[in-house]
């Protein structure tokens, strides 16, 4: 019952990370300019992975896709394909996990192929919950550089005017999607583990004796010479003695009688 639980718990809590990484993906406000030195603008900028968008103070916002690809920093591309990666393994980890859900039977599909199921879709989450946290991360990065590269420059007297730009809602929205697939990852590993019959985790075979119980005494070896007599041509009273019978008659004539 508790390993239904964990993997159910798995594939809600990972659900809900890889819907954040996608909304986080599509939303425009991933950087948000600064309002500290000028809390009041008539034009407030922000921009997104995808395109770049202005609001007026009547209400008005016009949005610019980016129309170039190459023109964008190697790292803004490198974020783009990071968040692309993660949705993608996300979207393939819930395909395989909706079929390795205990509680769903789909024909005579064994207990060995959900747990190994189960695992494949652990390790997409936990990888897209990775690449999700490393985008957003690097993004937050670039940020950061920016903004007091911007703030040397406008104390430094360079520029009068400089837009920075700070963390947008999108960047915390992508923060925990990344932490949910990556937790909701963690559990589907651990509810492999009970998914796995007991007959396949200790596979031993037992050896049990049907005779009699037979004790082997050691001993030292005891090389021979190779010029000891054969003991079948021995004589002596013991060894005719044993070829007789209880009535003092051979059951046989022996060799020895016609010596």
């Amino acid at each position: 019952m508790s390993t239904t639980i964990c993997q159910v718990m798995g594939f809600l809590v990972s659900s809900l990370g890889v819907g954040g990484s996608i909304m986080a993906t599509a939303m425009d406000t991933w950087s948000t300019q600064d309002l500290y030195d000028n809390p009041v603008t008539a034009v407030f900028q922000y921009q997104g992975l995808w395109r770049s968008c202005v609001r007026q103070s009547s209400g008005f916002t016009e949005c610019r896709p980016y129309f170039t690809i190459l023109g964008l920093p190697a790292m803004f591309q490198a974020v783009r394909a990071l968040m692309i990666v993660g949705i993608v393994l996300g979207l393939l980890g819930l395909f395989v996990c909706i079929f390795a859900l205990k509680c769903i039977r789909i024909g005579s599909m064994e207990d060995t192929a959900k747990a190994n199921m189960t695992l494949t879709s652990g390790i997409m989450f936990i990888v897209a919950g990775l690449c999700a946290i490393t985008g957003v991360s690097v993004f937050a990065n670039m940020l950061v550089t920016n903004f007091w590269m911007s703030t040397t420059n406008m104390y430094q007297g360079m520029q009068n005017v400089q837009n920075r730009y700070t963390f947008g809602s999108a960047l915390f929205v992508g923060w925990v999607a990344g932490g949910l697939a990556l937790v909701g990852g963690i559990m589907m590993c651990l509810a492999c583990k009970g998914l796995i019959p007991e007959e396949s985790r200790y596979k031993a075979v037992s050896y049990n004796a049907s005779g009699r119980n037979i004790s082997y005494r050691t001993g030292p070896y005891k090389g021979g010479s190779g010029y000891e007599a054969d003991p079948r041509t021995r004589k002596g009273v013991g060894y005719e003695e044993a070829h007789r019978s209880e009535d003092g008659r051979r059951p046989y004539p022996s060799k020895y009688d016609y010596v």
